[in-house]
Order: structure tokens, then sequence, then C-alpha cells
């Protein structure tokens, strides 16, 4: 089963011991804006989904579940 565009971010988030305001507060995004991406709420902004790659150091198909490949 392919994981979402949110709970990859979840997950990502997790492994890197944060919590969702932490997050935020990284990536200049609200707490709320973490937790709707998450949840599947509200859908990423293509500056959004660069943003989180750039900080997690993924991909953007890994992001958006084209790829399993993190890189």
């Amino acid at each position: 089963m392919k994981l979402s565009f949110g709970e990859r971010v979840k997950n990502l988030r997790e492994d890197a011991d944060l919590n969702q305001t932490e997050l935020g507060k990284r990536v200049s995004m609200t707490q709320r804006k973490i937790s709707y991406m998450e949840c599947g709420k509200c859908e990423p902004s293509i500056d959004d989904i660069i943003t989180l790659c750039r900080y997690f150091g993924v991909s953007s198909d890994y992001l958006l579940g084209l790829s399993d490949k993190q890189n």
C-alpha cells in the first residue's frame, strides 16, 4: 500500500523527532498547516512541497508517492 503525501511528511517529521509546531517553525509554516497537510485536509502548494523536500533532503517524487526511494 502506498503512503499518502501526509503520511510521508508525518513519518519524516517523526523520524526527525519533531512535533508539528517545531517543524512549522523550521520551515516557516504554521502548526495548523502541517497538521492539515498530514491528515489530508489541504493540498500542499508547489512551494510547500519544495520547502519540505529541501528540509528533509528527499525528492518530490518520494513525497508525492511516485517513488519509494527518498533520494
